[in-house]
Formats: C-alpha cells, structure tokens, sequence
C-alpha cells in the first residue's frame, strides 16, 4: 500500500509518471505474484512465482533508487520504502530456499 500512496503522491503532487508508473507496475506485481504462488498449482510453481516476485521487488528496489537519487522522494521516504522491499527480498528468498530444500528432501526420501 505504501508503494500505491508513494506513486499516488508523486504524480499528484511532483508530476512524476515515468519513473512512478514502473515503480507502481513493480511493486504491485511482487504482491500479485506472492497471492498467486499461495495457490501454485505444485511445489515448482509455488517457487517459480515467488522466483518472479522476488524479481519484481528487486526491481522495486532500483525504481526506488532511481526516484531517491533524482530527489524525487526524500532521504525518509527512499529509506522507509526501501527497507521493506529490502526486508521483502529477504524473506523471499528464505522461503524459495527452504522449499527448495523440502522438495529435494522429499524427492530423496520416495
């Protein structure tokens, strides 16, 4: 929601829409991605969504960089909004692990 708020407010008030048209299409497509990789339709697709949502918030990231160092957003703004999707990443990248490593345990065991 911060990221719809943040691109919400850069168009309305700085007159922003490349940079914040990417932002928005980046950072609500990580969400979509997660909410559809809880309905996988296996293991293997369970982590390929999540494989592009981690992509997608990376992206966010740099579309956060880019509005940061053009001065877009201020120092709060740019550290705020970054560290969750630094924080997201993170936590992505936990869970492709460790169901990766479940689906290999279970693959060894029948």
């Amino acid at each position: 929601m911060k990221v719809v708020k943040t691109c919400k407010s850069l168009v309305e008030n700085k007159r922003e829409y490349v940079l914040s048209k990417q932002l928005l299409r980046s950072g609500t497509a990580t969400g979509a991605l997660i909410r559809e990789a809880e309905h996988g339709e296996s293991k293997k697709d369970f982590i390929h969504k999540l494989a592009i949502g981690l992509k997608e918030a990376n992206e966010t990231e740099y579309w956060l960089e880019l509005l940061h160092q053009s001065e877009y957003i201020t120092d709060r703004e740019f550290k705020e909004l970054s560290g969750s999707a630094g924080e997201l990443n993170i936590l992505l990248i936990s869970i492709i692990k460790s169901t990766k490593r479940n689906l290999e345990n279970k693959n060894k065991t029948n």
